[in-house]
């Protein structure tokens, strides 16, 4: 009996080992479980290694856009190159090349041949009296024209200026009291007394200045000089205003019969006027 008791508890030891296996069954399950989280963490991280070639084509974008700006550079370099070679012409004002031996020229003299300038000049006309040395002189200051063309009684510019006024009163002049302004055609000035600088020469001359210029607007009209008179044009050069001195410093003296020393001082007096109300400033900088 007692040797079927020792059979009987061995068979039950032998079943209890089998079920302590069971549990290390468990740790392959979760041996599996930690390699498919592994994927899925790569799966995420190959989403932003996606983008970065996104990033890389935005940067080459801007890459290019400096490499076409290199050759607008270069074309902006070389316009800037040719200016420096007309600038070492003598001179030039407004893109017009200026002969600096010619300073000035008669005025249809200088239509016919294509020589009025167009950016800006100063014209220079006569009325004499042909019976005494009563005269006027006006200057018209002039920048811009569009278009110059002959007209019926001389040549009309369309573009604005300014017009001074000189008026030459002989000594024998019998109405030297009345207003430059209130005298007969052919003999007044748009002036009064009080607006114009006078210069009394030793003979008795008076050479009347107007203060100031008055303006135009649109288009003037020079008229085609008739007998003793001119219309002349003067350059917009460097020493314009040395010119236009020496010119009515001549003309009042042999033309109009002023002293020497009276016609300088005249002519001074018009020029530094016509200078400081008609000047062109900053051309020659």
């Amino acid at each position: 009996m007692a040797t079927t008791k020792k059979t009987t508890a061995k068979p039950k030891a032998a079943a209890k080992k089998p079920a302590a296996k069971k549990p290390a069954a468990k740790k392959p399950a979760v041996k599996k479980a930690a390699p498919a989280k592994k994927p899925a963490a790569k799966k995420a991280v190959a989403k932003p290694a996606a983008k970065k070639p996104a990033a890389k084509k935005a940067a080459a974008k801007p890459a290019a856009k400096p490499a076409a700006k290199k050759p607008a550079a270069k074309a902006g370099a070389k316009a800037p190159a040719k200016k420096p070679a007309p600038a070492k012409k003598p001179a030039q004002a407004g893109g017009e090349v200026l002969d600096p031996n010619v300073r000035f020229r008669n005025l249809f003299e200088a239509f016919s041949l294509g020589k009025l300038p167009f950016a800006h000049g100063y014209i220079v006309s006569s009325f004499f009296s042909e019976r005494t040395a009563y005269s006027i002189y006006e200057i018209v200051s002039y920048a811009g024209v569009k278009e110059i063309f002959l007209a019926e009684n001389g040549l009309q510019f369309v573009t604005g200026g300014k017009k001074l006024y000189i008026l030459v009163e002989n000594d024998t002049y019998d109405k030297k009291f009345q207003e430059p302004v209130s005298r007969a055609q052919g003999e007044s000035i748009p002036k009064r007394f009080a607006e114009v600088e006078t210069v009394i020469a030793k003979n008795q001359t008076r050479i009347m200045v107007a203060k100031e210029p008055d303006e135009i607007y649109g288009t003037f009209t020079i008229l085609k000089p008739t007998s003793i008179n001119f219309s002349v044009v003067f350059y917009q050069l460097p020493d314009v205003y040395k010119t236009l001195e020496s010119f009515f410093q001549e003309s009042l003296n042999r033309q109009r019969k002023v002293p020497q020393l009276d016609a300088k001082k005249a002519a001074q007096l018009i020029t530094a006027t016509v200078q400081k109300y008609m000047g062109f400033k900053g051309e020659f900088v």
